[in-house]
């Protein structure tokens, strides 16, 4: 058997051999990759590209027939990112081009589609290829997959899935019985007209916020069924100027300023939500915004949120304020009972008669369906291991199962600052340890059950301290045991340098000889 290390490394042209094993896959005979990537939004993508400049060999996986990953899904009206763009794009590849300095989604989804072809990743993505089941084989130290297009093998399995994908729709009462349309945020139906609809929002979560205003002047009646307020801050967006534009085009270093100038300020939000009692200067700007922009006392105070700041998202609009105090749009507080043919009934008995839904109801974070699919060593999946509360060493590797690496894994996620500088780390981190298996002709890698558990413990020690522990809401961050499963409860800057190194202490390795 072949050295480990040498076959990760193998192939100069990192896509010849995806684009060789598809023949193979489709012969019944397991096509072998070096590294197989789950997904293709900015993680997926962004391993590919650094995979390719390495010379890795691998091949993407993805269900659908673009890449894109969430920003290809979320297609909604009015759909752009909290994250200025200069910020939310790859370190490796700036776009001088952003026409706003917080982009939408047309333009970010562009933007990913240009990364794949000016980095000729595109060729390694095998659309339409779901992974159905990702077994380890330890007798050959490979992962088994199962897709919609053929079986592969790979030594090294990232799972970018991410965490935004599955949309989340609330079991309601007669939902099915339901005669008119109904779609999640997320799966927008846009063969559906809505003017002159009268238009149910389930939900006010970040999605919603952004399409409410969307739509709002199109339907002829819009409720909004609220169970908690969120806390809205004024959207600091403009239009990036042509001579902005050209100045980053000549003088590359100009962005890369910007953009560092960017990351720092957002790390500076940081202070809030690590130390609660320094958010007042967060809340005080929430009140005056929620005050200049809803006149109404009773409405005002529907809106008024009854826990910290920062303990749930905090939602970026100038807009969304606003159009709840249209003539055409009611906001519901009153939970919901049931959902008939033609209306929602809500539990005080009234009836609001709608013809469309629309869920804004987020995403099944916890509850990843990726977990089921995965499966390591004596056969136990991610599920079985977490129980419903997913933990992982560094948000990126889970012992039991070797040469796995997952992106945007457990507490990796932020509130103030770009997750894609979280990837970026997790994908070098990914890197550094390939580099080590082929520097020591090993098989595989893992980290040690002590170290996930110290990392985990540590975790949840710095997060007893923060507003997501102390701020008194029920956020999507917390899984079934109560625990913050979603969140990094520090800085991004000491995220980025845990990962400055791997660590090989803190892992088990087996030699070179597969099964070895």
């Amino acid at each position: 058997m072949a050295d480990a290390g040498a076959e990760i490394g193998a192939g100069a042209d990192a896509g010849a051999g995806a684009e060789a094993g598809a023949g193979a896959g489709a012969l019944g005979r397991p096509a072998e990759l070096g590294v197989a990537i789950v997904g293709s939004g900015f993680g997926g993508l962004g391993a590919a590209i650094r995979l390719r400049q390495e010379g890795i060999d691998f091949a993407v996986f993805e269900r659908a027939d673009e890449l894109g990953g969430t920003w290809r899904d979320n297609s909604y009206p009015g759909c752009a990112c909290d994250v200025p763009s200069h910020l939310y794009s790859f370190s490796f590849a700036p776009n001088p081009g952003w026409t706003r300095s917080f982009s939408g989604q047309p333009e970010i989804f562009q933007y990913l589609k240009d990364c794949a072809d000016r980095f000729g990743v595109r060729n390694t993505i095998k659309f339409g290829h779901e992974v159905l089941a990702a077994r380890w084989d330890d007798t050959t130290s490979r992962w088994q997959l199962d897709t919609t297009g053929g079986r592969y093998t790979a030594r090294v399995l990232v799972a970018a899935a991410g965490p935004l994908n599955e949309p989340s729709i609330p079991d309601l009462k007669g939902l099915g019985e339901f005669s008119g349309a109904v779609f999640h945020s997320a799966r927008w139906d846009h063969d559906v007209d809505l003017t002159g609809r009268d238009v149910a929002v389930i939900g006010t979560g970040a999605s919603a916020v952004q399409f409410v205003p969307a739509i709002q002047p199109y339907v002829r009646s819009l409720r909004i069924f609220q169970r908690t307020p969120p806390w809205v801050v004024p959207r600091r967006d403009r239009p990036l100027t042509r001579a902005e534009r050209r100045l980053y085009a000549a003088l590359p270093g100009a962005q890369r300023l910007s953009r560092w100038s960017i990351f720092w300020g957002r790390e500076l939000f940081a202070l809030g939500f690590l130390h609660p009692r320094l958010s007042v200067g967060a809340r005080r700007l929430a009140q005056r915004h929620l005050r200049r922009q809803v006149s109404d006392p009773q409405l005002r105070a529907r809106l008024q949120p009854e826990y910290t700041i920062g303990c749930k998202r905090i939602l970026v609009s100038n807009d969304y304020l606003p159009a709840l105090t249209r003539d055409n749009v009611e906001v519901v507080t009153e939970a919901i009972e049931a959902v008939e043919t033609d209306a929602i009934v809500t539990t005080d008995g009234q009836r609001h008669r709608v013809d469309t839904i629309v869920f804004g109801t987020g995403f099944q974070v916890a509850e990843m369906p990726i977990a089921d699919r995965v499966r390591g060593r004596e056969g136990r999946t991610l599920a079985d291991v977490w129980q419903g509360s997913p933990r992982a060493y560094l948000g990126t590797s889970v012992p039991g199962f070797p040469n796995l690496f997952l992106l945007l894994g457990p507490n990796t996620g932020l509130g103030h600052n770009s997750v894609v500088m979280m990837i970026e780390s997790q994908i070098e981190y990914v890197l550094k340890a390939l580099r080590y298996l082929r520097r020591h002709g090993l098989a595989t890698v893992e980290p040690r059950a002590e170290a996930e558990r110290g990392f985990v413990s540590a975790v949840d020690q710095r997060m007893q301290r923060t507003v997501w522990s102390r701020g008194r809401c029920r956020a999507w961050y917390f899984d079934r045991t109560g625990r913050n499963f979603s969140i990094w409860p520090g800085y991004t800057w000491a995220y980025r340098r845990a990962l400055r190194r791997f660590d090989p202490i803190q892992h088990a390795t087996v030699g070179g000889e597969a099964g070895g």
